[in-house]
């Protein structure tokens, strides 16, 4: 059974980038980074995340390949925004109610996307 399975579909993964979004509108490091209006970013990423964790491939139909480093490219990324970025999706993680071992696989797998993100050295 799929991450997507276990917490009963997309609306957690919705509630988890609402809860995540929540933290960069009000951070001065990450804010700058994202567009006045989060709506499409939001979308993007509960999109992303739905896919990657066993959901419908919606994102891939409609956005192709995700190529997250290529679209992130365009973004100064450094060990500060990584920090911040996996910061708030740590708190956003941890407030979804997930059992101990999808919380631990769902946290190592943003610290990773996190730092593969990084392309600014310090």
């Amino acid at each position: 059974m799929t991450l997507y399975e276990r917490v009963g579909g997309e609306n957690w993964f919705r509630e988890l980038v609402e809860r995540f979004y929540a933290g960069v509108e009000g951070d001065p490091v990450l804010r700058r980074l994202y567009p006045d209006d989060l709506g499409p970013p939001k979308d993007h990423l509960a999109g992303f995340l739905i896919q990657y964790w066993g959901g419908p491939t919606t994102y891939s139909d409609t956005r192709g390949h995700p190529r997250l480093r290529m679209r992130h490219a365009p973004f100064s990324i450094g060990l500060a925004e990584r920090d911040a970025w996996y910061a708030h999706m740590a708190v956003a993680v941890r407030a979804g109610s997930l059992g101990p071992e999808d919380e631990a696989d769902v946290l190592t797998y943003f610290e990773k996307a996190a730092d593969h993100l990084v392309n600014r050295p310090s």
